[in-house]
Protein backbone atom coordinates (compact mmCIF):
# COMPACT_ATOMS: atom_id res chain seq x y z
CA UNK A 1 0.00 0.00 0.00
CA UNK A 2 0.92 4.01 -0.82
CA UNK A 3 -0.05 7.06 0.39
CA UNK A 4 -0.80 9.74 -2.05
CA UNK A 5 -0.80 13.74 -1.25
CA UNK A 6 -4.59 15.20 -1.43
CA UNK A 7 -2.67 18.41 -3.00
CA UNK A 8 -1.32 16.39 -5.98
CA UNK A 9 2.07 17.45 -5.95
CA UNK A 10 4.33 14.95 -3.43
CA UNK A 11 5.81 11.71 -4.02
CA UNK A 12 3.90 8.87 -3.39
CA UNK A 13 4.87 7.19 -0.12
CA UNK A 14 4.83 3.50 2.17
CA UNK A 15 2.66 3.26 5.35
CA UNK A 16 6.33 3.23 7.54
CA UNK A 17 6.69 6.94 5.71
CA UNK A 18 3.05 7.83 6.19
CA UNK A 19 3.39 6.65 9.92
CA UNK A 20 6.65 8.57 10.74
CA UNK A 21 5.98 12.20 8.59
CA UNK A 22 3.11 14.25 9.11
CA UNK A 23 1.65 16.65 6.47
CA UNK A 24 2.73 15.90 2.80
CA UNK A 25 6.13 18.15 1.09
CA UNK A 26 3.03 20.02 -0.84
CA UNK A 27 1.17 20.43 2.53
CA UNK A 28 -1.67 18.40 1.81
CA UNK A 29 -2.39 14.99 3.96
CA UNK A 30 -1.84 11.59 3.08
CA UNK A 31 -4.67 9.52 1.76
CA UNK A 32 -3.92 5.67 0.46
CA UNK A 33 -3.77 5.45 -2.85
CA UNK A 34 -7.22 3.26 -2.92
CA UNK A 35 -9.47 1.82 -0.07
CA UNK A 36 -8.89 -1.75 0.87
CA UNK A 37 -12.46 -3.60 -0.37
CA UNK A 38 -14.32 -5.76 1.42
CA UNK A 39 -17.38 -8.29 0.58
CA UNK A 40 -20.23 -8.63 2.51
CA UNK A 41 -19.25 -12.65 2.74
CA UNK A 42 -16.19 -11.43 4.02
CA UNK A 43 -17.31 -8.81 6.49
CA UNK A 44 -20.02 -11.19 7.95
CA UNK A 45 -17.38 -13.97 8.68
CA UNK A 46 -15.62 -11.62 11.56
CA UNK A 47 -18.69 -11.58 13.40
CA UNK A 48 -17.66 -13.71 16.34
CA UNK A 49 -14.22 -12.46 16.21
CA UNK A 50 -12.49 -10.53 19.46
CA UNK A 51 -12.13 -6.89 18.88
CA UNK A 52 -7.91 -7.04 19.00
CA UNK A 53 -8.12 -9.72 16.01
CA UNK A 54 -10.89 -7.61 13.97
CA UNK A 55 -8.18 -4.54 14.07
CA UNK A 56 -5.68 -7.07 12.49
CA UNK A 57 -8.29 -7.78 9.74
CA UNK A 58 -9.40 -4.18 8.89
CA UNK A 59 -5.92 -2.45 9.17
CA UNK A 60 -3.78 -4.92 7.53
CA UNK A 61 -4.15 -3.92 3.92
CA UNK A 62 -2.95 -0.23 5.06
CA UNK A 63 0.25 -1.84 6.45
CA UNK A 64 1.02 -4.50 3.73
CA UNK A 65 4.35 -5.47 4.63
CA UNK A 66 5.72 -3.03 6.23
CA UNK A 67 5.13 -5.22 9.43
CA UNK A 68 5.15 -8.81 10.12
CA UNK A 69 1.90 -10.57 10.47
CA UNK A 70 2.95 -11.64 13.71
CA UNK A 71 4.69 -8.83 15.00
CA UNK A 72 1.17 -6.74 13.79
CA UNK A 73 -0.70 -8.78 16.42
CA UNK A 74 1.66 -8.61 19.15
CA UNK A 75 1.38 -5.01 18.67
CA UNK A 76 -2.30 -4.78 18.45
CA UNK A 77 -2.76 -7.02 21.85
CA UNK A 78 -0.02 -4.75 23.60
CA UNK A 79 -2.18 -1.62 22.37
CA UNK A 80 -5.83 -2.61 23.90
CA UNK A 81 -4.43 -4.50 26.84
CA UNK A 82 -5.78 -1.45 28.81
CA UNK A 83 -8.48 -1.04 28.25
CA UNK A 84 -10.92 -2.28 31.01
CA UNK A 85 -13.80 -3.27 29.15
CA UNK A 86 -13.61 -6.85 27.78
CA UNK A 87 -15.55 -5.62 24.66
CA UNK A 88 -12.97 -2.78 23.95
CA UNK A 89 -15.85 -0.82 22.33
CA UNK A 90 -19.48 -2.04 23.49
CA UNK A 91 -22.63 -0.56 22.37
CA UNK A 92 -25.73 0.44 24.89
CA UNK A 93 -28.98 0.30 23.85
CA UNK A 94 -30.22 3.83 24.56
CA UNK A 95 -33.99 3.44 22.69
CA UNK A 96 -36.10 2.51 19.73
CA UNK A 97 -33.14 0.97 17.66
CA UNK A 98 -30.77 3.92 18.90
CA UNK A 99 -27.46 2.44 20.48
CA UNK A 100 -24.57 4.61 22.12
CA UNK A 101 -21.36 2.93 21.11
CA UNK A 102 -18.82 3.35 24.20
CA UNK A 103 -15.18 4.62 23.03
CA UNK A 104 -14.30 5.63 26.82
CA UNK A 105 -12.81 2.72 28.07
CA UNK A 106 -9.83 3.02 27.60
CA UNK A 107 -6.86 4.24 29.81
CA UNK A 108 -7.40 8.19 29.17
CA UNK A 109 -11.51 7.27 29.26
CA UNK A 110 -11.61 9.28 25.73
CA UNK A 111 -12.37 7.68 21.99
CA UNK A 112 -8.83 8.77 20.53
CA UNK A 113 -7.27 5.58 23.07
CA UNK A 114 -8.29 3.45 20.44
CA UNK A 115 -5.73 5.30 17.53
CA UNK A 116 -3.21 6.59 19.90
CA UNK A 117 -2.54 3.50 22.36
CA UNK A 118 -1.69 2.00 19.04
CA UNK A 119 0.28 4.67 17.42
CA UNK A 120 2.50 4.85 20.12
CA UNK A 121 3.33 0.77 19.70
CA UNK A 122 3.47 1.26 16.09
CA UNK A 123 6.24 4.30 16.19
CA UNK A 124 7.88 2.54 18.86
CA UNK A 125 8.27 -0.52 16.63
CA UNK A 126 9.63 1.23 13.50
CA UNK A 127 12.05 3.33 15.30
CA UNK A 128 13.77 0.75 17.18
CA UNK A 129 13.92 -1.07 13.76
CA UNK A 130 15.33 1.84 12.33
CA UNK A 131 17.23 3.12 15.03
CA UNK A 132 16.17 6.14 14.77
CA UNK A 133 14.84 8.82 17.10
CA UNK A 134 11.93 11.43 16.40
CA UNK A 135 10.25 14.47 17.62
CA UNK A 136 5.90 14.07 18.00
CA UNK A 137 4.12 17.52 17.98
CA UNK A 138 0.68 18.06 17.77
CA UNK A 139 -2.27 20.43 19.11
CA UNK A 140 -4.70 18.96 21.33
CA UNK A 141 -8.53 20.54 21.91
CA UNK A 142 -9.33 18.54 25.14
CA UNK A 143 -8.53 14.70 24.58
CA UNK A 144 -5.83 13.85 22.00
CA UNK A 145 -3.25 15.31 24.26
CA UNK A 146 -3.84 12.52 27.19
CA UNK A 147 -4.29 9.98 24.51
CA UNK A 148 -0.92 10.71 22.81
CA UNK A 149 1.03 10.53 25.94
CA UNK A 150 -0.64 7.80 27.24
CA UNK A 151 0.37 6.41 24.15
CA UNK A 152 3.98 7.56 24.60
CA UNK A 153 5.38 7.13 27.47
CA UNK A 154 8.66 5.31 28.11
CA UNK A 155 9.37 5.63 24.19
CA UNK A 156 12.94 6.59 24.73
CA UNK A 157 13.03 7.19 20.68
CA UNK A 158 10.42 10.10 21.45
CA UNK A 159 10.36 13.69 22.58
CA UNK A 160 6.08 14.91 22.48
CA UNK A 161 5.38 18.57 22.69
CA UNK A 162 1.96 19.03 22.89
CA UNK A 163 -0.07 22.35 22.91
CA UNK A 164 -3.23 22.75 24.13
CA UNK A 165 -4.93 26.38 24.57
CA UNK A 166 -4.44 27.75 27.97
CA UNK A 167 -7.47 27.86 29.62
CA UNK A 168 -9.94 26.27 27.33
CA UNK A 169 -9.84 22.55 28.19
CA UNK A 170 -11.90 21.08 31.37
CA UNK A 171 -9.77 20.68 34.56
CA UNK A 172 -9.74 16.80 34.42
CA UNK A 173 -8.61 17.06 30.47
CA UNK A 174 -5.53 19.26 31.30
CA UNK A 175 -4.83 17.01 34.37
CA UNK A 176 -4.41 13.96 32.29
CA UNK A 177 -1.71 15.64 30.22
CA UNK A 178 0.02 17.99 33.35
CA UNK A 179 0.46 15.53 35.71
CA UNK A 180 2.42 13.30 33.38
CA UNK A 181 5.71 13.79 35.02
CA UNK A 182 8.14 11.64 32.46
CA UNK A 183 11.29 13.63 30.41
CA UNK A 184 9.95 12.71 27.48
CA UNK A 185 6.67 14.72 27.93
CA UNK A 186 6.38 18.39 27.52
CA UNK A 187 3.50 20.24 27.99
CA UNK A 188 2.78 23.47 26.19
CA UNK A 189 0.21 25.59 27.00
CA UNK A 190 -0.50 28.11 24.74
CA UNK A 191 -2.20 31.83 24.34
CA UNK A 192 -5.31 31.61 22.32
CA UNK A 193 -7.51 29.00 20.45
CA UNK A 194 -7.28 25.36 19.59
CA UNK A 195 -6.85 26.60 15.88
CA UNK A 196 -4.39 28.62 17.02
CA UNK A 197 -2.32 25.68 18.22
CA UNK A 198 -3.11 24.13 15.08
CA UNK A 199 -1.98 26.78 12.84
CA UNK A 200 1.20 26.80 14.80
CA UNK A 201 1.97 22.95 14.79
CA UNK A 202 1.34 22.67 10.56
CA UNK A 203 3.61 25.48 10.45
CA UNK A 204 6.32 24.44 12.11
CA UNK A 205 5.82 21.23 10.25
CA UNK A 206 6.35 23.43 7.10
CA UNK A 207 9.77 24.37 8.64
CA UNK A 208 11.08 21.43 10.75
CA UNK A 209 14.53 21.73 9.21
CA UNK A 210 15.01 23.76 12.41
CA UNK A 211 15.42 20.58 14.54
CA UNK A 212 18.59 19.67 12.39
CA UNK A 213 18.97 15.93 12.36
CA UNK A 214 15.43 14.82 14.28
CA UNK A 215 11.76 14.28 12.02
CA UNK A 216 8.94 15.95 13.40
CA UNK A 217 6.45 13.44 13.44
CA UNK A 218 2.34 14.70 13.68
CA UNK A 219 0.35 12.75 15.78
CA UNK A 220 -2.82 15.01 15.60
CA UNK A 221 -5.70 13.37 13.43
CA UNK A 222 -3.40 14.54 10.15
CA UNK A 223 -1.35 11.18 10.60
CA UNK A 224 -3.25 8.59 9.00
CA UNK A 225 -2.63 5.77 11.47
CA UNK A 226 -4.99 7.41 13.58
CA UNK A 227 -7.66 7.29 10.54
CA UNK A 228 -7.02 3.28 10.06
CA UNK A 229 -7.23 2.46 13.92
CA UNK A 230 -10.64 4.44 14.01
CA UNK A 231 -12.07 2.52 10.97
CA UNK A 232 -12.37 -0.54 12.89
CA UNK A 233 -14.98 0.10 15.61
CA UNK A 234 -17.34 1.37 12.56
CA UNK A 235 -16.99 -2.69 11.53
CA UNK A 236 -17.15 -3.63 15.54
CA UNK A 237 -20.33 -1.84 15.97
CA UNK A 238 -22.25 -3.00 12.91
CA UNK A 239 -21.18 -6.37 13.14
CA UNK A 240 -22.96 -6.68 17.07
CA UNK A 241 -26.20 -5.31 14.78
CA UNK A 242 -26.32 -7.40 11.96
CA UNK A 243 -24.36 -5.86 9.97
CA UNK A 244 -23.73 -6.02 6.86
CA UNK A 245 -26.92 -7.62 6.25
CA UNK A 246 -28.83 -4.47 7.25
CA UNK A 247 -27.45 -0.45 6.56
CA UNK A 248 -26.23 1.51 10.00
CA UNK A 249 -26.57 5.39 10.33
CA UNK A 250 -23.85 6.92 13.15
CA UNK A 251 -24.39 10.38 14.62
CA UNK A 252 -20.64 11.56 15.43
CA UNK A 253 -19.60 14.68 17.19
CA UNK A 254 -16.50 15.54 15.46
CA UNK A 255 -14.67 18.91 15.29
CA UNK A 256 -11.34 18.19 13.32
CA UNK A 257 -13.60 15.80 11.30
CA UNK A 258 -11.24 13.04 11.45
CA UNK A 259 -13.55 10.20 13.69
CA UNK A 260 -16.48 10.76 11.23
CA UNK A 261 -14.40 10.39 7.85
CA UNK A 262 -12.85 7.14 9.59
CA UNK A 263 -16.64 6.43 9.04
CA UNK A 264 -16.46 7.19 5.54
CA UNK A 265 -13.37 5.29 4.78
CA UNK A 266 -15.50 2.25 6.26
CA UNK A 267 -18.11 3.03 4.24
CA UNK A 268 -15.56 3.10 1.09
CA UNK A 269 -14.16 -0.15 2.32
CA UNK A 270 -17.76 -1.96 1.84
CA UNK A 271 -19.30 -1.55 5.26
CA UNK A 272 -23.27 -0.38 4.26
CA UNK A 273 -23.36 2.74 5.99
CA UNK A 274 -26.52 5.01 4.61
CA UNK A 275 -26.11 7.91 6.75
CA UNK A 276 -23.07 9.52 8.83
CA UNK A 277 -24.33 12.47 10.72
CA UNK A 278 -22.09 15.15 11.47
CA UNK A 279 -22.56 16.94 14.88
CA UNK A 280 -21.36 20.17 15.73
CA UNK A 281 -21.40 22.55 18.90
CA UNK A 282 -21.61 26.42 18.79
CA UNK A 283 -18.34 26.35 16.22
CA UNK A 284 -20.28 25.40 13.66
CA UNK A 285 -18.29 25.32 10.81
CA UNK A 286 -18.74 21.77 9.53
CA UNK A 287 -23.18 22.44 9.76
CA UNK A 288 -22.67 25.24 7.96
CA UNK A 289 -20.78 24.21 4.82
CA UNK A 290 -22.90 20.69 4.56
CA UNK A 291 -26.33 22.98 4.81
CA UNK A 292 -25.17 26.34 3.01
CA UNK A 293 -21.97 25.76 1.55
CA UNK A 294 -20.53 27.93 3.67
CA UNK A 295 -17.12 27.07 4.88
CA UNK A 296 -15.54 30.08 6.29
CA UNK A 297 -13.49 31.00 9.57
CA UNK A 298 -15.25 32.39 12.51
CA UNK A 299 -14.24 33.20 15.84
CA UNK A 300 -13.76 30.51 18.22
CA UNK A 301 -16.47 30.16 21.23
CA UNK A 302 -15.58 28.68 24.35
CA UNK A 303 -18.21 25.44 24.77
CA UNK A 304 -19.28 22.82 27.37
CA UNK A 305 -17.81 20.49 24.68
CA UNK A 306 -14.22 22.13 24.57
CA UNK A 307 -12.95 18.76 21.91
CA UNK A 308 -14.66 20.40 19.19
CA UNK A 309 -14.05 23.96 19.78
CA UNK A 310 -12.63 24.37 16.42
CA UNK A 311 -13.39 26.57 13.40
CA UNK A 312 -10.74 24.87 10.59
CA UNK A 313 -11.13 21.46 10.21
CA UNK A 314 -8.24 19.40 8.99
CA UNK A 315 -9.60 15.87 7.50
CA UNK A 316 -12.22 18.00 5.53
CA UNK A 317 -9.57 18.18 2.82
CA UNK A 318 -9.48 14.12 2.44
CA UNK A 319 -12.81 14.45 1.63
CA UNK A 320 -12.75 16.81 -0.37
CA UNK A 321 -10.13 14.99 -2.45
CA UNK A 322 -12.06 11.98 -3.31
CA UNK A 323 -15.48 14.18 -3.93
CA UNK A 324 -13.33 16.15 -6.42
CA UNK A 325 -12.42 12.86 -7.97
CA UNK A 326 -8.77 12.90 -6.78
CA UNK A 327 -8.21 15.96 -8.26
CA UNK A 328 -5.26 17.65 -6.15
CA UNK A 329 -4.90 20.43 -8.26
CA UNK A 330 -8.55 21.40 -7.66
CA UNK A 331 -8.18 20.85 -3.63
CA UNK A 332 -4.88 22.92 -3.50
CA UNK A 333 -6.80 25.78 -5.09
CA UNK A 334 -9.66 25.46 -2.54
CA UNK A 335 -7.70 25.38 0.14
CA UNK A 336 -5.18 27.73 -0.79
CA UNK A 337 -8.39 30.45 -1.06
CA UNK A 338 -9.51 29.17 2.18
CA UNK A 339 -6.08 29.93 3.51
CA UNK A 340 -6.20 33.42 1.68
CA UNK A 341 -9.68 34.73 2.45
CA UNK A 342 -10.95 32.49 5.25
CA UNK A 343 -13.44 31.30 3.13
CA UNK A 344 -14.40 28.48 0.81
CA UNK A 345 -17.29 27.64 -1.49
CA UNK A 346 -17.63 24.13 -3.15
CA UNK A 347 -18.86 23.15 -6.68
CA UNK A 348 -22.50 22.81 -6.11
CA UNK A 349 -22.73 19.47 -7.71
CA UNK A 350 -19.71 18.19 -5.34
CA UNK A 351 -21.99 19.53 -2.47
CA UNK A 352 -25.08 17.48 -3.43
CA UNK A 353 -22.81 13.78 -3.75
CA UNK A 354 -21.34 14.72 -0.47
CA UNK A 355 -24.78 15.12 0.96
CA UNK A 356 -26.13 11.52 -0.27
CA UNK A 357 -24.11 9.98 2.79
CA UNK A 358 -23.62 13.33 5.57
CA UNK A 359 -26.32 15.24 7.25
CA UNK A 360 -25.52 17.53 10.26
CA UNK A 361 -26.62 19.79 13.58
CA UNK A 362 -25.41 22.10 15.51
CA UNK A 363 -25.98 22.37 19.41
CA UNK A 364 -26.19 24.95 21.85
CA UNK A 365 -24.82 24.79 25.48
CA UNK A 366 -28.28 24.95 26.75
CA UNK A 367 -29.36 22.47 24.64
CA UNK A 368 -26.86 20.48 25.64
CA UNK A 369 -27.72 20.45 29.04
CA UNK A 370 -31.51 19.84 28.08
CA UNK A 371 -30.36 16.71 26.26
CA UNK A 372 -28.06 14.95 28.75
CA UNK A 373 -30.79 15.74 31.73
CA UNK A 374 -33.38 14.53 29.57
CA UNK A 375 -31.61 11.44 28.39
CA UNK A 376 -30.92 10.71 32.03
CA UNK A 377 -34.51 11.19 33.24
CA UNK A 378 -35.72 8.93 30.94
CA UNK A 379 -33.06 6.27 30.56
CA UNK A 380 -30.62 6.76 33.27
CA UNK A 381 -27.89 7.27 30.65
CA UNK A 382 -25.13 9.53 31.71
CA UNK A 383 -23.76 11.50 28.70
CA UNK A 384 -21.04 13.40 27.91
CA UNK A 385 -21.11 17.08 26.29
CA UNK A 386 -19.91 15.63 23.38
CA UNK A 387 -21.79 12.82 23.06
CA UNK A 388 -24.95 14.96 24.19
CA UNK A 389 -24.57 17.01 20.61
CA UNK A 390 -24.68 13.75 19.05
CA UNK A 391 -27.50 12.45 20.53
CA UNK A 392 -29.73 15.58 19.71
CA UNK A 393 -27.88 15.51 15.86
CA UNK A 394 -29.41 11.90 15.48
CA UNK A 395 -33.17 12.84 16.61
CA UNK A 396 -32.78 16.34 14.51
CA UNK A 397 -31.70 14.64 11.35
CA UNK A 398 -32.09 10.85 11.50
CA UNK A 399 -33.62 9.38 7.61
CA UNK A 400 -34.48 6.16 9.03
CA UNK A 401 -36.15 4.46 12.19
CA UNK A 402 -36.21 1.16 11.01
CA UNK A 403 -32.48 1.10 10.46
CA UNK A 404 -30.26 0.65 14.00
CA UNK A 405 -28.77 4.51 14.45
CA UNK A 406 -25.26 4.13 16.38
CA UNK A 407 -23.97 7.42 18.41
CA UNK A 408 -20.42 7.46 19.24
CA UNK A 409 -19.63 8.16 22.93
CA UNK A 410 -16.23 9.65 22.21
CA UNK A 411 -15.54 10.64 26.20
CA UNK A 412 -16.68 9.99 29.90
CA UNK A 413 -18.99 11.91 31.71
CA UNK A 414 -16.76 12.43 34.25
CA UNK A 415 -14.48 14.45 32.57
CA UNK A 416 -16.64 17.08 32.61
CA UNK A 417 -17.95 17.60 36.27
CA UNK A 418 -19.33 21.15 35.77
CA UNK A 419 -22.00 20.43 32.93
CA UNK A 420 -23.16 17.29 35.01
CA UNK A 421 -23.92 18.98 37.57
CA UNK A 422 -25.25 22.17 35.95
CA UNK A 423 -27.47 19.44 33.88
CA UNK A 424 -27.91 16.34 36.52
CA UNK A 425 -27.28 17.95 39.73
CA UNK A 426 -24.19 15.32 40.20
CA UNK A 427 -21.19 14.65 38.59
CA UNK A 428 -19.68 10.77 36.97
CA UNK A 429 -17.01 9.65 39.17
CA UNK A 430 -13.47 9.18 38.26
CA UNK A 431 -12.49 5.86 37.07
CA UNK A 432 -10.44 4.50 40.11
CA UNK A 433 -7.09 4.34 38.34
CA UNK A 434 -7.78 8.11 37.81
CA UNK A 435 -8.50 9.61 40.92
CA UNK A 436 -5.24 10.15 42.24
CA UNK A 437 -4.41 12.72 39.25
CA UNK A 438 -6.42 15.50 40.49
CA UNK A 439 -4.35 15.86 43.65
CA UNK A 440 -1.06 15.86 41.91
CA UNK A 441 1.31 18.48 40.79
CA UNK A 442 1.19 19.96 37.70
CA UNK A 443 4.00 20.11 35.04
CA UNK A 444 3.51 22.50 32.04
CA UNK A 445 5.33 25.51 30.12
CA UNK A 446 2.91 28.70 29.51
CA UNK A 447 3.81 30.40 26.30
CA UNK A 448 2.35 33.14 24.16
CA UNK A 449 0.79 32.76 20.97
CA UNK A 450 3.90 33.25 19.14
CA UNK A 451 5.06 30.44 16.96
CA UNK A 452 8.90 31.64 17.07
CA UNK A 453 8.41 31.25 20.93
CA UNK A 454 7.16 27.83 20.56
CA UNK A 455 10.03 26.48 18.20
CA UNK A 456 12.76 28.06 20.33
CA UNK A 457 11.86 26.64 23.45
CA UNK A 458 11.53 22.88 21.60
CA UNK A 459 14.76 23.65 20.16
CA UNK A 460 16.50 24.14 23.42
CA UNK A 461 14.49 20.99 24.91
CA UNK A 462 15.84 18.92 22.04
CA UNK A 463 19.12 20.14 22.39
CA UNK A 464 19.24 19.23 26.15
CA UNK A 465 17.89 16.45 26.16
Amino acid sequence: MHYVSTRGEAPSLSFTKVLTSSLASDGGLYVPEQYPQFTPEEIASWRELPYTELVLKVISPFIGDAIPAHTLRELIEKSYASFRHPEKAPLHLLEDNTYILELFHGPTIAFKDFALQLLGNLLNYILEKNNEQVVILGATSGDTGSAAIAGCLGCERIQLFMLHPYGRVSDVQRRQMTTVNAPNIHNLAIEGTFDDCQAMVKQLFRTQGFLERKKLVAVNSINWARIMAQIVYYFSSALHLGGPAISMAYSVPTGNFGDIFAGYVAHKMGLPIHQLIIATNRNDILHRFLTDNDYSRGNVFHTYSPSMDIQVSSNLERLLFDAYGRDGHAVRQLIEHFQSTGAMVIDDNVLSQIRKLFDSAACEDARTVEVIRDTYTKTGYHLDPHTATAVDAAYKVRRDISKPMVILATAHPAKFPDVSKAAIGKVAPLPEHMEQMMHAEEHFTHLSGNVAEVQEFITQTCQSS
